[in-house]
């Protein structure tokens, strides 16, 4: 077992998936309710979205890409009302995070990100009691440093 670390205003926070699989959800559904429009018209609710052929366009490589997850990054995510002012602070970072490819963030580089709200405030929701949506400080490895 991981001993409790105080989380600090320099501890990167993410999205652990494993909160979501010990709570029972699905977070592909969770994923999907996140998507604009336009992308939920692609890619219905009950139909297996999985992974599609992405071509980067610096290199021409092609890789597969979960299919919800680049849409939301690349369309979703692009769009002025994916966060808004009146996005609750919890949800606004957890849409960065999803935007992000769920790379780990400070409560800093999220206020830097959001705009609103102090980082302070931004600490005090994500340490607190109450896990929202998975969003967790990051642990380190034994033996590795906390990137």
């Amino acid at each position: 077992m991981t001993p409790w670390v105080k989380p600090t205003l320099e501890t990167k926070f993410h999205i652990d998936f494993d909160w979501w699989t010990e709570k029972g959800s699905n977070f592909r559904v969770v994923l999907h309710s996140r998507l604009c429009d336009d992308c939920r018209q692609k890619y219905p609710p009950l139909g297996s979205v999985g992974e599609i052929d992405w071509i980067d366009p610096d290199t021409a490589e092609i890789t597969r890409v979960d299919g919800l997850w680049h849409s939301l990054r690349t369309c979703c995510s692009q769009k002025p009302t994916y966060i808004t002012e009146y996005t609750p602070l919890a949800e606004a970072a957890f849409r960065i995070f999803l935007a992000n490819d769920n790379t780990p963030l400070t409560p800093v580089e999220l206020h830097k990100i959001i705009g609103r709200r102090t980082p302070e405030a931004i600490l005090a929701t994500l340490a607190g009691k109450q896990i929202y949506m998975g969003i967790k400080p990051v642990i380190p490895s034994k033996g590795r440093a906390n990137k």
